[in-house]
């Protein structure tokens, strides 16, 4: 569970800064999405279901050194799961599940926003999109990027999907 680097806390506060005054601020229990939520300025709830997939014995291993039926299994069925780990189909239910819950809230017409990381990111797209989980291998996300989701009433409606430009603007995105 590594801190924000240098880099890291200067890129949560671009973050910050471009979304502005939040109403509801969500993170997942791990240390880097606390640290970068402290760059809002107002207490955020914890809720594990926002937490990484769990790559279990894939953890910081690279794709690369997956052997290639293993990897193959993994991007074409969303029930696999890798050694000790979690498959897609379970990082989907419980996104989704949190998802719901803000969507179906009384008052979902709150700005929230929620630091997470690329894969619940990835779920949270498929979600609103009402696409299969599978869907996540064709997404690319980038650290301290924007993805927004409209919703309300039970409705549900992408509007945006890894922006970045404040990060560019602050001469964060390259490095």
């Amino acid at each position: 569970d590594p801190p924000l680097d240098d880099l890291g806390r200067d890129q949560a506060a671009a973050l910050a800064a471009a979304i502005g005054p939040v109403d509801r601020l969500i993170t997942s229990p791990l240390l880097r999405t606390r640290q970068t939520a402290e760059a809002f300025g107002i207490e955020p709830v914890v809720d594990e279901r926002w937490i990484e997939l769990d790559y279990g014995d894939f953890d910081g291993v690279p794709l690369s050194s997956v052997e290639p039926e293993i990897w193959k299994q993994w991007r074409t069925d969303a029930d696999f799961s890798p050694p000790g780990g979690e498959s897609l189909r379970k990082l989907g239910q419980r996104v989704s599940e949190a998802m719901d819950d803000l969507a179906l809230a009384e008052d979902s017409d709150l700005t929230t926003v929620v630091v997470t990381h690329v894969s619940p990111i990835k779920a949270a797209v498929c979600w609103a999109l009402g696409v299969d989980d599978l869907v996540s291998w064709r997404l690319w996300v980038a650290t301290a990027s924007i993805t927004s989701v409209a919703v309300g009433g039970g409705l549900r409606a992408m509007h945006g999907f890894n922006d970045i430009a404040h990060l560019r603007a602050a001469g964060l995105a390259d490095r």
